[in-house]
């Protein structure tokens, strides 16, 4: 019997190794593993040799703290040290490569400090950094 995996997990699954995908990196992934007609589900045969090669090229990297503070210091030009919710909500929806509805609620949940209705960024990058050691 044929053991699998919804694809679905796969994002949770590789980010929880340490690797940190973009969303089109992990779809091109994903493409990579999924069955010719796709299922939903993805066989652990085939996604295993690929993750073990990804972990191995240690691709999807995390980026530096230093550089996740220019990024949010470029979106604060005033140097206040932290965004409104409104206008992480904006940059993150409407620029780049937006976020979908729940990756949006699931920053907001971990980033807003409900008190200020902001968030305070040097905290939030301190939080999300993973330690590579």
């Amino acid at each position: 019997m044929s053991r699998t995996i919804q694809w679905i997990e796969i994002g949770t699954i590789i980010r929880s190794l340490g690797c940190c995908p973009s969303e089109g990196e992990l779809h091109d992934l994903i493409a990579d593993v999924e069955e010719e007609e796709p299922t939903g589900y993805i066989r652990l045969e085939k996604f295993l040799p690929v993750m073990t090669e990804v972990l191995l090229e240690r691709r999807y990297r995390p980026i530096p703290e230093d550089i996740l503070l220019r990024a949010f210091e470029v979106l604060d030009p005033a140097k206040r040290g932290f965004l409104t919710k409104e206008e992480l909500v904006k940059y993150m929806t409407e620029e780049g490569e937006p976020f979908s509805q729940e990756e949006m609620e699931e920053m907001l949940s971990a980033a807003i400090d409900p008190e200020s209705n902001s968030i305070h960024y040097k905290d939030y990058i301190s939080m999300m950094v993973v330690d590579e050691n």
